[in-house]
């Protein structure tokens, strides 16, 4: 009971459900009777014309469901930042919520990373069901500092992580590749990053030097819980680190459009992820002029 009452806590908290408790309600039990009806994979609309395939316990996809965009501000601004012909990197994407955000909605090219090799069938999966291969290249491989392997939890839908010194040595597991951004993205330009790898941000950082020194990167938007303490790093010292590249912590906010900075030393202690802007003029730019959106019948 406690676990329903938390669920309809968050839908109804939700700013696209504020003032449409019903509706909302009516899409949360369409779902828990549905998917127990349909077998298997459920095409569920997203953002305008775009749908994902869900199944029961992908939190984030269903998430989706409930909320229109279950992380709403960071999606809100992928939706309003990107444009057709920009590069969109999605570190971490897991069955491809912000990749069909950013490829479907805006246009944009994709480079999405996904290590757990069934999570990526689902989001190779999402992209044919959407016909934006043209757009978005998946790779099945860790970000991270230098090229290698590494173990990675399969079994914990987004709390999937690379295994570290402290996991159970009976969490399933599987080995991955490891490649360095800089090396994925072969001299492309990336226009927004998107980095939600469980605390493992300082060494995919690490590998992305040359990226995070390339003017054309405008913003980041970075898991920044302190997960990182389960190998070990400061997340104080990769905050820094992003300072020193030009870079300075906001929060958007996308019904209002505006991007609202932090205290320069914090990072954003209100939600998981931090959004660190480069280009303040250019993206305020951006998000004003975008065009609106349709999520769960909301213009956004």
């Amino acid at each position: 009971m406690k676990t329903l009452f938390n669920i309809f806590s968050l839908i109804f908290r939700h700013p696209l459900n504020r003032g449409r408790r019903f509706r909302s309600l009516l899409r949360f039990l369409r779902w828990q009777i549905g998917s127990r009806l349909v077998p298997g994979a459920v095409a569920a609309p997203f953002v305008d014309d775009t749908r994902l395939l869900v199944l029961p316990g992908m939190t984030g996809a269903t998430g989706s469901i409930y909320h229109g965009l279950h992380e709403f501000e960071d999606m809100g601004l992928v939706l309003h930042a990107l444009r057709p012909g920009d590069l969109f990197v999605d570190i971490g994407s897991n069955v491809g919520s912000y990749t069909i955000l950013a490829a479907g909605a805006c246009g944009a090219r994709v480079l999405a990373i996904e290590p757990n090799p069934a999570t990526f069938v689902h989001l190779n999966d999402n992209v044919r069901l959407n016909d934006l291969e043209r757009l978005v290249q998946t790779r099945n491989v860790a970000a991270g500092a230098a090229t290698g392997v590494l173990e990675f939890s399969t079994d914990l839908d987004v709390l999937n992580h690379v295994i570290s010194e402290t996991d159970s040595a009976e969490l399933p597991r599987t080995q991955v590749p490891v490649e360095t951004l800089d090396s994925l993205l072969a001299g492309d330009a990336a226009f927004l990053i998107k980095i939600d790898t469980e605390g493992y941000e300082t060494e995919v950082i690490g590998g992305a030097l040359g990226t995070l020194s390339d003017p054309a990167l405008v913003a980041v938007v970075m898991e920044m819980n302190d997960s990182g303490k389960r190998y070990g790093f400061d997340e104080n010292k990769l905050h820094r680190l992003m300072l020193e590249n030009g870079f300075r912590p906001f929060r958007y906010d996308p019904i209002d459009r505006a991007i609202t900075p932090l205290e320069i030393e914090k990072k954003n202690l209100l939600a998981g992820n931090t959004l660190y802007v480069r280009d303040l003029e250019g993206l305020t730019a951006r998000v004003r002029s975008a065009p609106r959106h349709s999520v769960n019948g909301v213009s956004l």
